[in-house]
């Protein structure tokens, strides 16, 4: 293998995952955020790298990335840990503003020099040689680079899971009419709105808020709204005398663009904000960190991987997306038999699963399930990993 002399940086971890690359917009208006606990990672352990016996006990000593990779995976299948990928790649504080990112068909090439491991990515050449050059590119992630985790199983939510700090749907323009007075409105249909409408285009439809309730303090936290699909503003409504010289109320009308349930009357519009297409890289948190399970999205009581749920804990607790936090089960309380006195005792919780963090309101913050061995419901616990 022909092997150029060490790199000056090895690849950081944005690099892999697209620390902060957008997915939406020209490259040029790209802004790649930095978080402090990668910033913190890159003083600490750059060109470090790990100790071997953080390797996961089959780490290949080299990997070609295809596609239907994420970063998640690859960490993992390096690592013990995967949420200690920074120091496996290295990050460089030079260059952590213009991630490295990684394609199809790179070659990861793990270098085991100095008793410590270092994750370097390169080309493989004609010949079956691997060039360690890696490419930095200031790009958008939708030209083929690897994502962080699978995108599709969270893009849904960047534009549903919605937290209200209020109750701010109560008072939110509403659907009074249905076009030829159907009871249920579906895609391409026409509601009639009426409310103080903001002059913006896109809007999405919402059922009455459910409120989300700390599992332990009993205190609302926020109003989840109830996703019940799109709507564009389509004409303004009006007052205007009738023919009769009394006022007549004209409702605005809106065209709905596509449901995730049937609209009807009595649902509310809230303005759409921008799509968030960022990936942000998995990471731990900096400090201790723990809180409980709210309610798993939806309708179901209980959720399994790849499902969603919410967390009592928000940016003002220091959440922030990409972080990967552990998800444990509370002990059981049993009778221990063997004691004359039968007294009861709690088992220790026990870990068994994953979460990835990818949307973050005030005290509230949603989480995607990586992986989990027993069914997560409300008031489970989860901690810093």
């Amino acid at each position: 293998m022909k092997r150029r002399p060490p790199l000056s940086t090895a690849v950081i971890a944005g690099a892999a995952v697209l620390a902060a690359a957008s997915l939406a917009g020209p490259a040029s208006a790209v802004n790649y955020p930095v978080t402090p606990q990668q910033r913190g990672t890159a003083q600490q352990v750059a060109q470090a790298g790990v100790p071997l016996s953080e390797l996961a006990p089959n780490a290949p000593d080299s990997h070609t990335v295809k596609r239907g990779d994420t970063l998640w995976d690859i960490s993992r299948m390096f690592l013990k840990s995967p949420w200690r990928w920074p120091e496996l790649w290295g990050m460089n504080l030079d260059q952590v503003r213009n991630p490295h990112l990684i394609y199809p068909g790179q070659v990861l090439y793990l270098d085991k020099s100095g008793g410590r491991a270092r994750l370097r990515v390169g080309q493989q050449l004609a010949d079956g040689t691997i060039k360690l050059s890696p490419r930095v590119r200031a790009s958008s992630t939708d030209d083929g680079s690897i994502p962080s985790i699978p995108f599709h199983l969270i893009e849904p939510f960047l534009n549903e899971a919605v937290v209200f700090q209020a109750n701010e749907l109560a008072t939110a323009p509403r659907i009074v009419a249905t076009q030829e007075g159907r009871v249920l409105l579906g895609r391409g249909d026409s509601a009639y709105v009426r409310g103080e409408i903001p002059m913006q285009k896109d809007f999405r439809i919402f059922r009455e808020a459910k409120p989300l309730k700390d599992p332990i303090s009993g205190e609302i936290l926020g109003y989840e709204g109830q996703y019940v699909g799109a709507a564009e503003y389509a004409r303004q409504g009006e007052t205007r005398n009738g023919a009769d010289g009394k006022p007549e109320i004209i409702p605005a009308t809106f065209s709905v663009t596509s449901v995730k349930q049937e609209a009807n009357i009595g649902d509310r519009l809230a303005p759409a904000p921008a799509r968030e297409y960022t990936n942000y890289a998995p990471h731990a948190p900096q400090g201790a960190l723990d809180g409980y399970i709210v309610s798993v999205y939806g309708d179901a009581i209980t959720a399994g991987q790849n499902q969603i749920v919410a967390l009592n804990k928000g940016a003002r607790d220091g959440v922030e997306r990409g972080h990967v936090l552990a998800l444990w089960r509370s002990g059981a309380k049993v009778i221990d038999r063997t004691d004359t006195s039968r007294p009861t005792i709690k088992l220790p919780d026990e870990r068994h699963g994953m979460l990835f963090v990818f949307r973050v309101f005030d005290r509230v913050s949603y989480a995607l399930i990586l992986s989990v061995k027993e069914p997560v419901q409300a008031g489970d616990r989860f901690t810093q990993p």
